[in-house]
């Protein structure tokens, strides 16, 4: 039987568990992404994600052109884990739907090309899509996808396999940025997740960048008593 493929949260308790043990010290550089991925039979993309993961803990540093280095002084900080929705869905005991509602390349407009960091002449992915639990609405996403960043998403079935889904597994970012607010539903919004004009809900707006190039820029708007947990 095949060796199961690890994970990249596998990779991460590895390298984690090499760093507690003294195998990398503080100030040290470790090695290439390439040759971790080489070394546990992993894809690249994997290695990445795990060391996203433990720099936005304060275990690591990651520099342009200077490599992977383990903090001289960790930082404690809390992380914001957001997995796949299908998976969360999914793990909450839930079954998962997904419906694409509108899939348009255009010009992005100031707000988002602000958040991102683009030009004017800017023309980005649009997707919007509702994705549910147990057929009930759980999740309205509003993305902006940069094709310049990541070209292979024209060419996905975005019917079929969620923007989320897809970016997450394909395009692991290098940092991002986050805002969590608390706003009244507009008319539209409450259309789509089944619920009164005017209710609270959850906005999540996340922007994710490789280095210096941004990805993707998405509000996500849940029903109520959706929970998004913190952990240190």
């Amino acid at each position: 039987m095949a060796a199961r493929r690890l994970s990249w949260r596998d990779v991460r308790d590895r390298i984690h568990a090499q760093i507690l043990a003294g195998r990398y010290e503080p100030g040290d550089k470790l090695p290439r992404d390439a040759d971790i991925a080489e070394d546990l039979n992993c894809a690249r993309a994997t290695v990445q994600r795990a060391m996203q993961d433990l720099s936005d803990s304060g275990l690591i540093e990651r520099r342009r052109k200077g490599g992977t280095h383990v903090r001289r002084d960790p930082v404690a900080r809390a992380t914001l884990d957001i997995p796949l929705t299908r998976r969360e869905i999914e793990e909450a005991g839930g079954t998962y739907g997904y419906r694409l509602i509108s899939r348009t390349q255009r010009a992005a407009p100031r707000a988002i090309r602000q958040r991102m960091g683009l030009s004017e002449a800017a023309r980005l992915l649009r997707v919007e899509a509702l994705h549910l639990s147990d057929g009930r609405p759980f999740l309205l996403e509003d993305r902006w996808v940069n094709p310049e960043v990541a070209p292979e998403i024209l060419e996905v079935d975005l019917d079929v396999i969620s923007a989320n889904e897809w970016l997450v597994l394909n395009k692991p970012y290098t940092r991002f940025g986050l805002e969590i607010t608390a706003e009244a539903a507009d008319a539209r919004t409450a259309g789509h997740l089944g619920i009164g004009d005017g209710t609270a809900i959850l906005v999540v707006e996340r922007t994710t960048w490789i280095d210096d190039s941004p990805i993707t820029s998405v509000r996500a708007m849940m029903a109520p008593g959706y929970r998004l947990l913190a952990e240190t």
